[in-house]
């Protein structure tokens, strides 16, 4: 009987660190590259932005502690950087990190990027419309979520109702292909060995990190960063859209007092936070702890 060569090929091993965002996945994943001669990639689908950085929390070259890093400013933010970019991009660099005999270490908090790099999620091969993505970016999210429920009740479930992008992709493969996103969508073998970390805290903690946070992005100066990306690319979704920058926009826009928009920026980064777990938890090969500097190398 023949023997299916590519089923039986051990497969190369990947580190992937995940969790929410203040979770301490970025110091983990430092000092673990340090131990086991690792490199990260970023899985972070803001990072790759130039010049997202304090609203962001882009580790600076300090941070790094010299560790290469990868997968972060490889574009500019009137880029539209998809999934599918991703998977391509961060799988030549992790092809190239293990050529060289070092551990890839994919670390983030997007979910979607570590479910078609590492998981068996087989996104569908099709090409933009960029006339018809202009044509509905006229509707404002709530329409175009109406519109998504409707046509692709499945992936409507998937998506968060604020995520304009993500909508607009789903809605396009349906103009495209005349089929729903969630009828498109694929299973794949797996490319990697991987062993999942989870980076945690309870809540209260994970919450106090979060306010702390957004405390150091005032003080460390992200509404001189809005003020310019602003002025360099214009009001461009990427920056409007991403927590942080709508937050100072309203303060500068007089919408919200400093203090206000502080508060918001916190409120929605809790948020967004408790959707990246929900997201994480349901993959049960994650090993969870409360505290990342426990994990065992």
């Amino acid at each position: 009987m023949m023997t299916n060569s590519t089923t039986n090929k051990k497969k190369n091993k990947v580190i992937a660190i995940v969790g929410a965002t203040a979770s301490g996945k970025t110091s983990y994943a430092i000092n673990l590259a340090k131990g086991i001669g690792g490199e990260v990639v970023s899985a972070d689908s803001r990072l790759v932005y130039k010049g997202f950085d304090i609203a962001c929390a882009k580790p600076t070259l300090k941070e790094q502690d010299g560790i290469p890093h990868y997968m972060m400013d490889i574009v500019e933010p009137g880029v539209d950087y998809s999934a599918g970019l991703y998977e391509q991009d961060a799988k030549r660099i992790v092809y190239d990190i293990l050529s060289r005999g070092k551990t890839p270490i994919v670390a983030g908090g997007t979910g979607l990027y570590f479910r078609v790099l590492l998981e068996n999620f087989d996104l569908p091969k099709v090409e933009g419309d960029y006339a018809f993505r202009e044509k509905m970016n006229n509707f404002d999210k709530s329409e175009l979520f109406e519109i998504l429920k409707h046509q692709d009740p499945v992936s409507a479930k998937r998506i968060e109702k604020n995520d304009k992008k993500k909508i607009i992709r789903a809605l396009e493969v349906i103009h495209i292909t005349g089929k729903p996103m969630s009828e498109n969508q694929g299973i794949k073998e797996p490319e990697f060995d991987v062993e999942w970390i989870g980076c945690n805290f309870p809540r209260e903690v994970l919450y106090e990190r979060i306010n702390r946070r957004v405390d150091l992005m005032f003080e460390n100066g992200i509404i001189e960063e809005t003020q310019n990306l602003i002025k360099k690319h214009g009001r461009i979704g990427n920056i409007v859209d991403s927590i942080g920058y709508k937050e100072v926009l309203a303060y500068l826009d007089g919408v919200y007092t400093l203090e206000e928009a502080k508060d918001k920026l916190k409120q929605n980064s809790r948020n967004y936070a408790k959707r990246q777990l929900t997201w994480f938890r349901k993959n049960p090969n994650i090993k969870w702890t409360h505290y990342p500097e426990k994990l065992k190398k």
